[in-house]
């Protein structure tokens, strides 16, 4: 029945759209029409007004005024325009469609609508620190793209690394701490073993060096924003790229830096049954593992989450 009822919502969108860009030829037409009708008396109006004012001159003057600055304002609209229409070109050929500046209560909707859109039967492929601010804080989003992406790719900063104590010591918040980082991850943990146990295909990868983007890709969208000390990464511009056949633009640089990363040796894979971060070849031959150390924290929050209804 949701299936249908957006089917038919997005049935009617199409309608819309349809009358709309009729709607808007007929009033051209229309329009058209009246000045092609009224030309004759814009003539005769115009030429009876100045036999007027041809002789005066403070009013031919100040015509001359009023025309010169329409000149400029014309002129510096058609270069602004071109400008931006030059702009909009180089950034098309970059792969750049969208551009959020910062996050209000339309723009999150709109991100979360698009990514719904862009996720559906996709692979979800995804870099971050702790998962917290993609996956728990912003469940109606995160949560309903691994729900129906084919299957999911994280990489996550390791919450025991210098990186991480530099990252927390460059906020100034005074609740980020990085216990406050392995307590987010524990949570990401916990609600990545729950979608895995519902059938969902998802890996998790800890990085340990320094964070420098937080990017989803969602098929042939990549949502793009950046990392800077100090600064909560929830209030960095986002942008979105899109993949080109030609791969001229910068989504094939981003997912080449993604491939990158995660082919990486010494980036370990987080085995969710034993707890331990496993070193693999890039053939995919384990070389070694290390316990991780969450065990403890993760078994409290695991009892914290059991209590609380489930998200499935």
């Amino acid at each position: 029945m949701m299936d249908k009822g957006k089917a038919l919502i997005a049935k009617l969108k199409d309608v819309g759209r349809e009358a709309g860009m009729l709607g808007l030829h007929g009033l051209v037409v229309v329009l058209s029409a009246g000045i092609a009708w009224s030309l004759p008396n814009i003539a005769r109006q115009f030429l009876t007004f100045w036999s007027r004012v041809e002789h005066e001159q403070v009013l031919l003057l100040a015509m001359e005024v009023c025309v010169a600055l329409c000149l400029i304002a014309v002129s510096s609209y058609l270069w602004q325009a071109f400008q931006d229409r030059r702009q909009a070109v180089m950034a098309r050929g970059a792969g750049l469609i969208s551009f959020f500046s910062s996050h209000n209560p339309v723009a999150d909707r709109a991100i979360r609508r698009l990514k719904q859109e862009q996720s559906l039967g996709r692979t979800v492929l995804a870099i971050g620190v702790t998962g917290h601010g993609t996956v728990i804080d912003d469940k109606a989003e995160i949560h309903a793209l691994l729900e129906t992406c084919l299957e999911a790719k994280l990489i996550l900063l390791n919450p025991f690394s210098e990186e991480a104590v530099r990252r927390a010591q460059s906020l100034s918040h005074l609740d980020v701490t990085p216990a406050r980082l392995r307590d987010e991850l524990v949570e990401t943990i916990s609600l990545i073993k729950r979608l895995r146990a519902a059938g969902k295909v998802i890996r998790l990868k800890l990085y340990s060096d320094r964070p420098h983007v937080r990017m989803i890709i969602l098929g042939d969208y990549l949502w793009l924003q950046h990392y800077h000390t100090g600064l909560d990464v929830r209030w960095m511009p986002e942008y979105v790229f899109q993949h080109k056949v030609d791969h001229h633009g910068l989504y094939t640089l981003f997912y080449q830096y993604f491939t990158k990363r995660w082919e990486n040796q010494d980036i370990p894979e987080y085995d969710f049954q034993t707890n331990e971060l496993v070193y693999r070849t890039r053939n995919g031959s384990e070389l070694r593992r290390e316990p991780f150390g969450l065990d403890q924290a993760e078994s409290h929050e695991e009892r914290d989450l059991a209590a609380a209804e489930p998200y499935l």
